[in-house]
């Protein structure tokens, strides 16, 4: 995996709120190397290690976009939704920043066909067939294409399982990772101080509350997919 400079450093991170824990009585022990010190009843994370660790994602997203690969970014907490839903579009990305869907992809049939659904529904809403409905027929069909580009309008592009998926906040979506678990699909994971950083293949300790931290970490991972993409097209 290539090594790059992403220019990572502490100030900003400060800045950001990055280091801010969770209190000290709700803590994930495993977390302890990834902590520093207590202050004021917080856990207060190592931002030396977070950097390591966001540069190391960094360096792979953008070997897996030089390559082509794709990317689906999973967050869909209120303080992270629309960070996830800005990033995505800005590095070309699927995304899920409202409900995860069980079964999303393990069950990757059923959520092709919802999403061929889901097209054909956008393509007669587009060509003006709706209108053409009964009234009573077109509420219906309005309110299910409106249910549909809730849950899945960030993956109506997706033709396939990602290469990739970068989740924010473990234990709102641990669904999802689990699923990514189960398919071997790799994983970059934002985790605060009260996750699991063995799930992840990558997992990057930081403040996933603050929308501050959330937008920074995903910044920098957008940066570099931006950065991997523009190598795999100029060297296709």
């Amino acid at each position: 995996m290539t090594r790059r400079y992403w220019n990572i450093n502490l100030e900003e991170m400060l800045e950001a709120g990055v280091h801010f824990g969770h209190g000290t009585r709700k803590w994930n022990p495993k977390m302890a190397p990834y902590i520093s010190v207590k202050r004021k009843g917080i856990h207060i994370t190592n931002l030396t290690r977070t950097a390591r660790f966001l540069s190391e994602a960094c360096d792979l997203v953008f070997d897996a976009a030089s390559r082509g690969k794709q990317f689906l970014i999973v967050g869909t907490k209120n303080k992270a939704a629309d960070s996830v839903a800005r990033a995505a579009i800005k590095a070309r990305c699927h995304c899920v920043n409202k409900k995860w869907l069980g079964g999303m992809l393990t069950n990757w049939s059923t959520t092709e066909t919802r999403l061929h659904k889901f097209r054909d529904l956008r393509m007669e809403q587009k060509t003006g067939r709706l209108n053409r409905l009964q009234k009573r027929d077109a509420a219906v069909v309005k309110r299910q294409l409106s249910r549909l580009q809730t849950y899945l309008g960030g993956i109506k592009y997706m033709t396939g399982l990602p290469d990739i998926v970068i989740i924010v906040d473990q234990h709102e979506e641990y669904t999802a990772l689990r699923e990514c678990i189960t398919l071997g699909i790799p994983t970059i994971c934002l985790i605060d101080t009260n996750c699991d950083p063995d799930l992840a293949d990558i997992s990057i300790p930081a403040n996933d509350d603050a929308i501050s931290s959330i937008r920074l970490i995903l910044n920098k991972l957008v940066f570099a997919i931006c950065e991997g993409r523009s190598s795999y097209i100029r060297n296709p």
